[in-house]
């Protein structure tokens, strides 16, 4: 146990160095002396008023946005990859990206200009659009008299492409809004504040805590329903409770930076090969890993082509799509989903 504690450790710190880092790079470079200067002696002067201006309110808070909305991610991962037994599986798997780009649309379309705690109007109609649309699913899922896994994905998937159709239609009606909707469903930290910042928060935190708190049953569960039924785990209230806490993560990352792929699904993959399949050790790990991730592809979003970005989500997938070629080609093993705690 000390082993996989003190990698978390060191993955932790590696988090605080790239976090740290980020801050310096951009459009505008800052110098890490000059901060360091202000913040740890005091000394003001040290910045610019643009370069201070850059700093608290464009990087900072874009920064704790990219550790919320990336560590969300990883946990949400986590959460899907276990309720299936597959490590392939993604965040968005039951619906909550479709919903997303449903609100998401609605709201360009329509014109929208509303805000709730700190949420812009298209944050908030993704966050709306992806609580609705999965509360559909579990309901939907939980009709079916072999309510499981198997019934909330093909709920999952058939709502999904419903919902995908009708954003593809919304989009072809109002093809001069096709831009604006596009460039939001591809993922940008761009434009968060403060304020988003403590609701990104309280909802990953919330989400977090669900799924970490489930650690010892999800060990059971992945023995499989017979083994963990025999265990004294309650299948059906143990899944309710596993897809609200993913669904939650899930939300607080879509309303603050649109659909990101690949993270919640390489986060817990890479934490699973250094940590082992003990939820205690791995929910942290692919938080953590989560976030590196999307503080990396921010960095690498908004300074390859300074002063414009890219988006984020271009990015996840051009760092994604290779490393799940390289699990096809060289470590076949991964298909078959070998996830017990003894594996």
């Amino acid at each position: 146990m000390k082993r996989p504690v003190g990698i978390l450790a060191i993955a932790f710190v590696v988090l605080i160095v790239c976090s740290l880092a980020s801050l310096f790079v951009g459009a505008v470079d800052i110098s890490m002396t000059d901060v360091a200067d202000a913040w740890l002696w005091g000394n003001a002067s040290s910045l610019k008023t643009t370069e201070r201006t850059i700093l608290h309110e464009l990087r900072l808070p874009r920064m704790i946005s990219g550790l919320l909305v990336g560590g969300a991610l990883g946990v949400a991962g986590v959460g899907f990859q276990s309720l299936f037994r597959n490590p392939l599986a993604d965040p968005y798997i039951i619906g909550a990206s479709s919903g997303a780009a449903l609100g998401v649309t609605l709201a360009v379309v329509m014109g929208l200009q509303v805000s709730f705690a700190g949420l812009r109007s298209s944050g908030f109609a993704a966050l709306a659009g992806s609580v609705l649309l999965i509360v559909i699913v579990l309901s939907i899922g939980s009709l079916s008299q072999r309510s499981g896994p198997t019934s909330l994905l093909l709920a999952g998937i058939a709502i999904s492409s419903m919902v995908n159709s009708v954003v593809s239609l919304l989009m072809y009606w109002h093809d001069d809004k096709v831009v604006v909707i596009v460039a939001w469903l591809t993922g940008s930290l761009a434009g968060n504040n403060w304020s988003s910042v403590l609701t990104t928060f309280f909802l990953s935190l919330v989400g977090g805590i669900i799924i970490w708190s489930l650690s010892r049953p999800l060990d059971a569960y992945l023995l499989g329903d017979v083994a963990s039924q025999s265990l004294g785990l309650e299948l059906v209230p143990f899944r309710v409770l596993l897809v609200t806490g993913a669904s939650i993560a899930t939300a607080a990352a879509v309303a603050a930076a649109g659909i990101i792929g690949f993270v919640g699904l390489i986060a817990p993959h890479v934490a699973r090969w250094i940590v082992g399949p003990k939820h205690a050790l791995l929910v942290p790990m692919s938080w953590c890993l989560g976030a590196i991730l999307l503080i990396l592809a921010d960095t690498v979003a908004r300074t390859i082509i300074a002063p414009a970005e890219l988006p984020i989500g271009i990015v996840t997938a051009l760092m994604g799509s290779p490393f799940f070629l390289g699990i096809l080609l060289f470590r076949p093993q991964m298909e078959s989903g070998r996830m017990g705690v003894g594996a």
